[in-house]
């Protein structure tokens, strides 16, 4: 049994900084996480699910601050957004959210449900080149 914390559970001193939520929205991420958009669903099945993205672990529908985040990577401090069409009518407020996202030093990004149902390869090749930008080094 390993010592070491999860990246998403730091302690004092030990993993990374631990990330805030309003405790409220556990029940609604639970509830989320069983109703999964296809888009949602195809990519946590298909890519994130059980490290199979380069070994990273990803959680689903992760309360942070007041936000629930599609999907979050604690050791990349990684957050997956995707965006269904009603989001075109949401411009200001998916800005207001990378904007607080960004505060907790997190990488945000975001996909189309088209792009992930239709360009799955071509999302995991993105999701790639996020990896390798100097805010993950």
């Amino acid at each position: 049994m390993s010592t070491t914390p999860s990246p998403d559970k730091g302690r004092d001193g030990e993993g990374l900084k631990f990330l805030p939520y309003d405790k409220r929205l556990t029940a609604l991420a639970r509830e989320n996480r069983g109703q999964p958009t296809p888009a949602e669903s195809l990519l946590w099945q298909k890519v994130l699910r059980g490290k199979q993205f380069r070994q990273h672990k990803f959680l689903r529908q992760k309360p942070i601050g007041s936000c629930i985040v599609d999907f979050y990577c604690a050791e990349l401090r990684l957050v997956i957004e995707i965006d269904g069409d009603s989001h075109a009518d949401q411009i200001e407020y998916d800005a207001q959210r990378s904007r607080f996202l960004d505060g907790f030093g997190q990488h945000i990004v975001r996909y189309a449900n088209r792009d992930v149902q239709n360009s799955l390869p071509c999302v995991y090749d993105d999701i790639l080149t996020h990896l390798s930008s100097p805010n993950h080094e």
